[in-house]
């Protein structure tokens, strides 16, 4: 029943997420390419408080003035979460060329799993896929209050031999914030390579 009641909150979540971005279709505002990418109205985030994977406070303010790629999820993950942190490793790789644009774009990983995610475990996990990376975490209400703005979803599954060898499901997306703090597009990174989300992204940027 639990996995159940998960896969119900995650298409849930997609389907509401992706009921937004159709409604851009057929806007005059930006490029085709990007409609159901870019939301209909970016959604300024509310303030929040994390802390980074060098024991500094991460607030909201760490999110202004920069293009922020934002993915959840945790260092145990076997293969959706290093397999997204490779994936905007190649992104970053791609903006190489893109001096100025590079270097007002970040990468936040915020880990769903504070009990076997300490700053520390990230410090050694996060800058492995790219040295300019941040990992954060912080206490479950810290992160389900972040998260939940979102519409990023993700559930523990039961300890079944009390050892710490659980699973988290979660939501597989990539969300791009904005330099006002607001969430402004979404990518599924099943349905765009690293080079699609490399080019549309250099779209949005170079917008009037």
């Amino acid at each position: 029943m639990r996995k159940i009641a998960l896969i119900v909150l995650i298409i849930g979540g997609a389907i509401s997420v992706g009921l937004q971005l159709a409604n851009r279709t057929g806007s005059s505002s930006i490029p085709q390419e990007l409609v159901g990418i870019v939301l209909p109205e970016a959604r300024p985030l509310s303030p929040f408080t994390l802390t980074d994977h060098n024991q500094a406070p991460f607030d909201l303010s760490r999110l202004k003035g920069q293009w922020t790629f934002l993915f959840f999820g945790y260092t145990h993950c076997p293969d959706i979460c290093p397999t997204a942190l490779g994936q905007l490793a190649e992104v970053f790789d791609g903006l190489k060329g893109e001096k100025e644009i590079l270097a007002t774009t970040q990468v936040l990983f915020v880990s769903v799993d504070p009990e076997r995610d300490r700053p520390e475990t990230l410090k050694e996990y996060v800058p492995y896929f790219n040295p300019d990376f941040i990992g954060a975490t912080g206490t479950t209400e810290q992160i389900q209050a972040f998260s939940k703005q979102l519409g990023a979803v993700y559930l523990l599954s039961p300890d079944q031999e009390g050892e710490g060898n659980y699973q988290v499901a979660h939501t597989s997306s990539f969300f791009l914030i904005n330099p006002k703090g607001a969430f402004y597009a979404l990518f599924q990174p099943a349905h765009f390579s690293p080079e699609k989300i490399t080019q549309s992204y250099l779209t949005m940027r170079r917008l009037p």
